[in-house]
Protein backbone atom coordinates (compact mmCIF):
# COMPACT_ATOMS: atom_id res chain seq x y z
CA UNK A 1 0.00 0.00 0.00
CA UNK A 2 1.29 3.33 -0.74
CA UNK A 3 2.51 5.82 1.40
CA UNK A 4 -0.28 8.89 -0.03
CA UNK A 5 -3.45 5.53 0.63
CA UNK A 6 -2.03 5.10 4.35
CA UNK A 7 -1.89 8.53 4.97
CA UNK A 8 -4.72 9.76 3.51
CA UNK A 9 -7.15 6.87 4.92
CA UNK A 10 -5.85 9.03 8.26
CA UNK A 11 -6.92 12.85 6.90
CA UNK A 12 -2.92 13.82 5.56
CA UNK A 13 -2.75 14.77 2.43
CA UNK A 14 1.39 14.92 1.94
CA UNK A 15 2.60 18.59 0.22
CA UNK A 16 6.48 19.86 -0.53
CA UNK A 17 9.26 18.45 0.67
CA UNK A 18 10.65 20.72 3.21
CA UNK A 19 14.01 18.49 4.52
CA UNK A 20 15.60 15.88 3.62
CA UNK A 21 18.29 13.43 5.35
CA UNK A 22 20.27 10.18 4.09
CA UNK A 23 16.98 7.80 5.45
CA UNK A 24 14.25 10.30 5.97
CA UNK A 25 12.59 13.43 4.27
CA UNK A 26 10.07 15.71 5.72
CA UNK A 27 7.13 16.77 3.78
CA UNK A 28 4.56 19.51 4.69
CA UNK A 29 0.80 17.87 5.07
CA UNK A 30 -2.54 19.16 5.02
CA UNK A 31 -4.72 17.41 8.09
CA UNK A 32 -8.63 17.56 8.31
CA UNK A 33 -7.72 15.51 11.91
CA UNK A 34 -5.90 18.99 13.12
CA UNK A 35 -7.46 21.27 11.02
CA UNK A 36 -4.11 22.41 10.10
CA UNK A 37 -1.26 21.71 8.08
CA UNK A 38 1.58 19.46 9.59
CA UNK A 39 5.21 18.00 9.08
CA UNK A 40 5.69 14.42 8.05
CA UNK A 41 9.02 12.92 8.45
CA UNK A 42 8.90 9.91 6.54
CA UNK A 43 11.75 7.43 7.14
CA UNK A 44 12.38 4.23 5.03
CA UNK A 45 13.50 1.60 7.72
CA UNK A 46 14.54 -0.82 4.73
CA UNK A 47 17.25 1.26 3.36
CA UNK A 48 18.39 2.37 7.08
CA UNK A 49 21.42 0.15 8.72
CA UNK A 50 19.71 -1.69 11.43
CA UNK A 51 22.42 0.32 13.90
CA UNK A 52 20.33 3.29 13.06
CA UNK A 53 16.72 2.11 13.06
CA UNK A 54 17.72 0.29 16.89
CA UNK A 55 19.47 2.97 18.37
CA UNK A 56 18.95 6.45 16.91
CA UNK A 57 15.85 5.62 15.00
CA UNK A 58 14.26 4.00 18.43
CA UNK A 59 16.35 6.66 21.21
CA UNK A 60 14.39 9.40 19.02
CA UNK A 61 10.68 8.22 18.90
CA UNK A 62 11.12 7.47 22.63
CA UNK A 63 12.30 10.90 23.39
CA UNK A 64 9.39 12.45 21.38
CA UNK A 65 7.11 10.13 23.11
CA UNK A 66 8.43 11.23 26.33
CA UNK A 67 8.65 15.29 26.05
CA UNK A 68 5.67 18.18 26.29
CA UNK A 69 7.44 21.46 26.42
CA UNK A 70 6.43 24.71 24.56
CA UNK A 71 9.85 25.25 22.91
CA UNK A 72 10.20 21.35 21.68
CA UNK A 73 8.37 20.05 18.50
CA UNK A 74 5.15 18.40 19.29
CA UNK A 75 4.86 14.73 18.34
CA UNK A 76 0.93 14.03 16.88
CA UNK A 77 1.21 10.42 15.87
CA UNK A 78 3.38 7.81 14.61
CA UNK A 79 2.32 5.88 11.64
CA UNK A 80 3.87 2.26 11.23
CA UNK A 81 3.14 1.31 7.35
CA UNK A 82 3.83 -2.83 6.01
CA UNK A 83 5.76 -1.76 3.54
CA UNK A 84 8.84 -0.63 6.34
CA UNK A 85 8.05 3.13 6.19
CA UNK A 86 7.16 5.25 9.24
CA UNK A 87 5.92 8.61 9.03
CA UNK A 88 6.48 10.52 12.34
CA UNK A 89 3.42 13.22 12.45
CA UNK A 90 4.66 16.55 13.95
CA UNK A 91 3.84 20.47 14.42
CA UNK A 92 5.38 22.32 11.66
CA UNK A 93 6.92 25.67 11.70
CA UNK A 94 7.31 28.62 9.49
CA UNK A 95 10.94 28.34 9.23
CA UNK A 96 14.46 27.78 10.80
CA UNK A 97 16.78 29.86 12.44
CA UNK A 98 19.63 29.21 10.19
CA UNK A 99 17.10 30.26 7.50
CA UNK A 100 15.95 33.63 8.55
CA UNK A 101 19.21 34.59 9.79
CA UNK A 102 20.44 33.52 6.29
CA UNK A 103 17.43 36.03 5.00
CA UNK A 104 17.82 38.94 7.01
CA UNK A 105 21.47 38.60 8.14
CA UNK A 106 22.64 39.13 11.84
CA UNK A 107 19.63 39.80 14.78
CA UNK A 108 19.19 42.67 16.65
CA UNK A 109 20.26 41.60 20.24
CA UNK A 110 16.85 41.93 22.22
CA UNK A 111 15.29 39.52 19.56
CA UNK A 112 18.81 37.10 19.74
CA UNK A 113 17.95 37.07 23.55
CA UNK A 114 14.59 36.44 23.07
CA UNK A 115 15.42 33.55 20.54
CA UNK A 116 18.24 32.44 23.40
CA UNK A 117 16.34 32.28 26.44
CA UNK A 118 13.61 30.25 24.72
CA UNK A 119 16.26 27.73 24.05
CA UNK A 120 17.85 27.59 27.52
CA UNK A 121 14.05 27.43 28.61
CA UNK A 122 14.18 23.93 26.58
CA UNK A 123 17.46 22.95 27.23
CA UNK A 124 16.84 23.03 30.69
CA UNK A 125 13.73 21.24 30.52
CA UNK A 126 15.61 18.14 28.91
CA UNK A 127 18.54 18.10 31.15
CA UNK A 128 16.62 17.91 34.18
CA UNK A 129 14.67 14.92 32.90
CA UNK A 130 18.30 13.43 31.92
CA UNK A 131 17.62 13.95 28.18
CA UNK A 132 20.58 15.71 25.86
CA UNK A 133 19.89 16.67 22.47
CA UNK A 134 23.78 16.06 21.15
CA UNK A 135 22.86 17.53 17.86
CA UNK A 136 22.02 21.74 18.72
CA UNK A 137 22.39 23.91 15.45
CA UNK A 138 20.36 26.81 13.88
CA UNK A 139 18.80 24.38 11.50
CA UNK A 140 17.17 22.07 14.05
CA UNK A 141 15.96 25.65 15.59
CA UNK A 142 12.41 26.14 14.36
CA UNK A 143 10.72 28.82 14.62
CA UNK A 144 6.58 29.51 14.49
CA UNK A 145 4.72 32.12 12.52
CA UNK A 146 4.19 33.37 16.29
CA UNK A 147 8.12 33.68 16.74
CA UNK A 148 8.07 31.04 18.90
CA UNK A 149 11.27 28.81 19.06
CA UNK A 150 10.92 24.85 18.56
CA UNK A 151 13.58 22.39 19.09
CA UNK A 152 13.30 19.10 16.62
CA UNK A 153 15.55 16.71 15.42
CA UNK A 154 16.10 14.19 18.74
CA UNK A 155 17.78 11.67 16.28
CA UNK A 156 21.43 11.72 17.99
CA UNK A 157 19.44 12.67 21.66
CA UNK A 158 19.67 10.15 24.25
CA UNK A 159 18.77 9.56 28.13
CA UNK A 160 20.93 9.93 30.30
CA UNK A 161 21.26 7.11 33.68
CA UNK A 162 23.19 9.70 36.02
CA UNK A 163 25.59 12.46 36.42
CA UNK A 164 28.52 10.54 35.71
CA UNK A 165 27.11 8.95 32.36
CA UNK A 166 29.70 9.78 29.79
CA UNK A 167 29.38 9.47 25.85
CA UNK A 168 31.79 8.30 23.35
CA UNK A 169 29.71 8.40 19.63
CA UNK A 170 30.96 11.52 17.39
CA UNK A 171 27.55 13.25 17.37
CA UNK A 172 26.10 16.49 15.43
CA UNK A 173 28.06 18.76 13.22
CA UNK A 174 31.77 19.83 13.55
CA UNK A 175 30.89 23.56 13.61
CA UNK A 176 28.60 23.24 16.64
CA UNK A 177 30.59 20.75 18.49
CA UNK A 178 32.98 21.40 21.21
CA UNK A 179 37.04 20.10 21.33
CA UNK A 180 36.03 17.05 23.42
CA UNK A 181 33.76 15.83 21.08
CA UNK A 182 36.35 17.05 17.92
CA UNK A 183 39.40 15.22 19.27
CA UNK A 184 37.08 11.89 19.83
CA UNK A 185 37.16 11.86 23.84
CA UNK A 186 35.17 10.75 26.46
CA UNK A 187 32.30 13.34 27.29
CA UNK A 188 29.90 15.08 29.04
CA UNK A 189 26.89 15.28 27.00
CA UNK A 190 25.02 17.75 28.73
CA UNK A 191 28.34 20.21 28.65
CA UNK A 192 28.37 19.76 24.69
CA UNK A 193 24.71 21.00 24.95
CA UNK A 194 26.00 24.36 26.33
CA UNK A 195 28.54 24.74 24.02
CA UNK A 196 26.18 24.20 20.79
CA UNK A 197 23.82 26.89 21.86
CA UNK A 198 26.82 28.63 22.68
CA UNK A 199 27.61 28.32 18.69
CA UNK A 200 24.13 29.46 18.20
CA UNK A 201 24.15 32.61 19.75
CA UNK A 202 27.38 33.82 18.65
CA UNK A 203 25.75 32.74 15.06
CA UNK A 204 22.20 34.97 15.99
CA UNK A 205 24.62 37.56 16.75
CA UNK A 206 27.16 37.76 13.83
CA UNK A 207 25.25 35.94 10.81
CA UNK A 208 28.50 33.82 10.70
CA UNK A 209 30.60 31.29 12.67
CA UNK A 210 32.67 31.73 15.65
CA UNK A 211 35.18 29.09 14.53
CA UNK A 212 35.22 27.64 10.88
CA UNK A 213 37.83 25.25 9.61
CA UNK A 214 36.99 21.68 8.15
CA UNK A 215 39.75 20.47 9.47
CA UNK A 216 39.40 19.36 12.68
CA UNK A 217 42.84 19.73 14.65
CA UNK A 218 42.57 23.33 12.93
CA UNK A 219 39.08 23.57 14.24
CA UNK A 220 40.68 22.26 17.79
CA UNK A 221 42.99 25.01 17.89
CA UNK A 222 40.91 27.81 16.52
CA UNK A 223 38.69 26.81 19.88
CA UNK A 224 41.44 28.05 21.95
CA UNK A 225 42.31 31.36 20.32
CA UNK A 226 40.81 34.26 21.55
CA UNK A 227 37.00 35.10 20.43
CA UNK A 228 37.04 37.44 17.36
CA UNK A 229 33.91 39.43 16.13
CA UNK A 230 33.28 40.79 12.89
CA UNK A 231 33.85 44.51 13.16
CA UNK A 232 30.24 45.17 11.89
CA UNK A 233 28.73 43.13 14.97
CA UNK A 234 28.59 46.23 17.38
CA UNK A 235 27.62 44.25 20.76
CA UNK A 236 28.06 45.06 24.78
CA UNK A 237 30.74 44.14 26.59
CA UNK A 238 27.88 42.15 28.37
CA UNK A 239 27.00 40.03 25.84
CA UNK A 240 30.43 39.07 24.84
CA UNK A 241 31.21 38.36 28.18
CA UNK A 242 28.47 35.80 28.01
CA UNK A 243 29.53 34.17 25.28
CA UNK A 244 33.07 33.88 25.99
CA UNK A 245 30.99 32.37 29.59
CA UNK A 246 29.43 29.11 27.29
CA UNK A 247 31.98 28.72 24.47
CA UNK A 248 34.98 27.61 27.35
CA UNK A 249 37.27 25.52 25.97
CA UNK A 250 37.47 22.79 29.18
CA UNK A 251 34.04 21.55 29.55
CA UNK A 252 34.53 21.31 33.49
CA UNK A 253 35.10 25.41 33.23
CA UNK A 254 31.76 26.08 31.20
CA UNK A 255 28.39 26.50 33.07
CA UNK A 256 25.45 23.97 33.14
CA UNK A 257 22.44 25.06 31.95
CA UNK A 258 20.75 26.32 34.87
CA UNK A 259 23.43 28.33 35.28
CA UNK A 260 23.03 29.56 31.75
CA UNK A 261 19.27 30.49 32.49
CA UNK A 262 20.49 32.50 35.70
CA UNK A 263 23.01 34.92 33.82
CA UNK A 264 22.67 38.38 34.08
CA UNK A 265 22.51 38.98 30.01
CA UNK A 266 18.87 36.68 29.69
CA UNK A 267 17.52 38.42 32.89
CA UNK A 268 16.19 41.34 30.80
CA UNK A 269 14.45 39.19 28.28
CA UNK A 270 12.96 37.72 31.45
CA UNK A 271 11.75 40.92 32.77
CA UNK A 272 10.40 42.01 29.39
CA UNK A 273 7.81 38.64 29.55
CA UNK A 274 6.26 38.66 33.23
CA UNK A 275 6.10 42.42 32.75
CA UNK A 276 3.95 41.16 29.25
CA UNK A 277 2.45 38.73 31.10
CA UNK A 278 1.16 41.13 33.63
CA UNK A 279 -0.71 43.35 31.13
CA UNK A 280 -4.50 43.37 31.00
CA UNK A 281 -5.67 42.17 27.82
Amino acid sequence: MSGRVVLGRRGYRLGKTIGEGTYSKVKIASSTKHGHNVAIKIVDRRSAPQDFTVKFLSRELTILRTVSHDHIVRLHELIDSTSGRLYIVMELAATDLLERIQQVGRLPEELARTYFTQIVSAVCYLHQNNIVHRDLKCENILLTVGNEVKITDFGFGRFLEGPSDLSSTFCGTPLYAPPEVLLGNHYDPKKSDIWSIGVILYVMLTACMPYDDSNAIRLVRAQRAPMAYPENAALADSCKSFILLILQYHASARPDIQQVAESTWLQPAVEDSDAAAAVPQ
